[in-house]
């Protein structure tokens, strides 16, 4: 949640950074919030006088009845009774006001860096880096000018590559490889629960765990403190980390306790942070989380979400840091770092791309996504998305930390990345390393999976 001082500081460019994020009414809504608090403000004035008012009487009341002047006495008792009705009345409108305010505060998103590029869809994004692919024009052209538009991305290039290996072996795709070895049963998952929720068997519930098992083990030698939250977590939480309002029909909802099924373990390992005010030296805090993941992803259909592109449950390993506004740049790197690192050991075609300003989440400063090469789908697939958020989130949990210079208490920044999603990388990892013998498991991989190939 953005807060007053950011707004009163720059409202101008707090509206262009809205604006550049594609929200509504970006103009009307800031300045809406800046007459509310203004009205707020005023009803504090008129508490705040008629308070002192009451105060100076009160201490009156007692010198009259000494001086024998009941009547008078009697009179301003009166008054103050009338001063404290208005102050009651006061603090109820000041009360209605600051509800109006946070209600509408929370329907604002986080304002994006400058660095985030203009757009107001996916085709805007900008590549700014691409990893495990064979040499052609485009890494030349990053490496030159260091980033693309997709909407410019050479994609006749990326259709002759991907036609010259598949027709060196014929590349199935991995719902198909799925059956061929007996890994996935998407048609049990529809049995038991209904379509987006696979049932893995045998090697393909070993390739999962091993998977698990390798990301928390990266993650661990990174220095990740490993934490194993709750899947369920209170509206709170989700106002906490910005889900709620925002994408409420998107979660699963258990209404007799109104709890919610996590969406990531974003939700829950952040919001150990809530209301806590944490000493400077112990930053940056620096978790990761392996949890089930549940999201509705309403409205989703065709052939983008077959098969395991996009699933209602699946498994994720979710890193997060809480950190300085001085050291949260660094950190996000850190986390970059890290993702691009496991794609590195999985021996994955992978893309970095930085969001635009009309693709990012709610909620986000900065993001960049992770993308894996599906050679059987010719087509990428996003894996991570990995953000700073500043101190939007914190604002809402009120997560803050003692500085040891002065021992002033601010806001931290926070931080999350997926390292990674399991549903799409293991998509990849089937359908790139399919040979004539079986599926082969990258080297990193296959400590965790006991054998190097799936037969």
């Amino acid at each position: 949640m953005l807060t007053l001082k950011q707004i009163y500081d720059s409202p101008e460019a707090i509206i262009a950074g809205l604006q550049k994020k594609h929200f509504a009414n970006a103009e009307e809504t800031i300045r809406r919030v800046m007459a509310i608090d203004a009205e707020r403000k005023a009803a504090q004035q008129k508490k705040d006088a008629a308070s002192a008012e009451m105060n100076k009487i009160s201490k009156s009341i007692g010198a009259l009845m000494a001086q024998g002047k009941r009547d008078e006495a009697n009179a301003a008792k009166a008054q103050t009774g009338e001063l404290k009705q208005a102050i009651g009345t006061y603090e109820q409108e000041m009360d209605a006001k600051e509800q109006e305010l946070t209600a509408l505060l929370l329907t604002i998103p986080n304002v994006p860096y400058a660095i985030v590029p203009e757009g107001a869809s996916a085709e805007d994004n900008l590549a700014v880096t691409i990893g495990n692919w064979p040499n052609r024009p485009m890494i030349d052209a990053i490496a030159k000018d260091g980033a693309v538009a997709l909407k410019n991305w050479d994609a006749a290039t990326d259709e002759a590559i991907a036609a010259e290996r598949i027709a060196q072996s014929e590349k199935l795709p991995h719902w198909e490889l799925a059956k061929k070895y007996n890994l996935i049963d998407f048609d049990l998952g529809v049995k038991i629960s209904g379509a987006g929720f696979p049932v893995y068997i045998g090697q393909g519930a070993r390739l999962q765990r091993a998977l698990i098992n390798f990301f928390l083990a990266e993650a661990n030698k990174a220095g990740y403190t490993e934490i194993m939250p709750p899947t369920v977590v209170n509206a709170a939480s989700g106002y906490g980390t910005g889900q709620l309002p925002d994408k409420e029909g998107q979660m699963y909802h258990c209404e007799v306790d109104d709890l919610y099924l996590i969406p990531t373990a974003e939700v829950p390992v952040t919001n150990l942070y809530r209301d806590v005010i944490i000493d400077e030296d112990k930053l940056p805090i620096k978790n990761c989380a392996y949890t089930e993941c549940f999201r509705r992803e309403a409205g989703s259909y065709g052939k983008d979400v077959r098969g395991l592109n996009r699933l209602h449950e699946f498994s994720k390993i979710e890193i997060v840091r809480i950190d300085t506004p001085e050291h949260s740049d660094a950190s996000h790197k850190e986390m970059l770092a890290h993702v691009e690192g496991l794609l590195k050991k999985l021996e994955l075609p992978y893309r970095i791309l930085r969001l635009s300003g009309g693709d990012m989440s709610f909620t986000a400063a900065l993001c960049y996504d992770f993308e894996v090469y599906s050679e059987a789908q010719h087509r990428w697939l996003e894996v991570s998305s990995t953000s700073n958020f500043d101190t939007y989130q914190a604002n809402r949990l009120k997560c803050r930390y003692r500085r040891t210079e002065d021992k002033k208490v601010t806001l931290c920044h926070t931080l999350n990345g997926s390292a990674l999603a399991l549903p799409r990388i293991v998509a990849a990892l089937l359908e790139n390393n399919q040979t004539e013998e079986g599926i082969r498991i990258p080297a990193a991989l296959q400590p965790y999976f006991g054998a190097d190939m799936i037969r």
